[in-house]
């Protein structure tokens, strides 16, 4: 049976679509158009209680009972265990992955999310402020990924749901205002992800209406 996605157009509503095309995985999209404020649906809201985008209903969840799982690492980290691709078996590694989603999670999103949010402003002193803030973060979380890329072809040396998680928001470089050239070893990874059918699959879907 298909998983139910909810989502919508946004970095990590794509985190997801991009994983299960790679992971193989048959699903249905709903989108859940977060501009008309349709992410405080009560329907919505049981699924995630954090009026946030993405959840997913699985209707052949643990024990062949349906499970229904918001926020986009916890979907990750499910779809992971559900079908044991891009999720290592072995310990050391699986935590190297969790400790790249964990960066994702806390860092390459919260701070470009900011300066997404500040270079929308029209009052140009709050914009300012905001944009060499949340931007001079933002370029010096690119810097770790480039100096973790030097040495590694993926986050966790293999691909894993990790680089999924960092590539939907990587996918955003335009809008955060930096040119992946400067970080060369970002370029090089980004580029091989991009090319990967599944990924180009994920990034293709409709997650909006028209």
């Amino acid at each position: 049976m298909s998983i139910e996605l909810h989502t919508f157009d946004t970095p990590n509503g794509r985190k997801i679509s991009v994983a299960l095309e790679e992971m193989g995985l048959p699903y249905s999209v709903h989108v859940v158009d977060i501009t008309r404020g349709e992410q405080h649906d009560p329907g919505f809201v049981r699924l995630s209680p954090n009026h946030k985008i993405p959840a997913i209903v699985d209707p052949d969840g643990p024990g062949g009972k349906p499970i229904s799982v918001f926020e986009s690492g916890a979907i990750l980290f499910y779809l992971g265990e559900k079908t044991g691709k891009f999720w290592p078996s072995d310990l050391r590694t699986r935590t190297t992955v969790m400790e790249w989603l964990m960066f994702q999670m806390g860092g390459f999103g919260p701070m470009p999310g900011q300066v997404h949010h500040f270079i929308a402003l029209e009052d140009e002193t709050s914009r300012t402020y905001g944009l060499k803030r949340y931007m001079a973060e933002t370029r010096r979380l690119y810097g770790v990924m480039d100096a973790r890329l030097a040495e590694n072809e993926y986050f966790a040396g293999e691909l894993s749901i990790a680089d999924f998680a960092i590539l939907a928001w990587a996918w955003r470089h335009p809008r955060h205002k930096v040119e992946l050239a400067d970080f060369p070893h970002v370029a090089r990874w980004y580029q091989a992800l991009m090319a990967r059918p599944g990924v180009a699959r994920g990034f293709a879907v409709p997650l909006k209406r028209d």
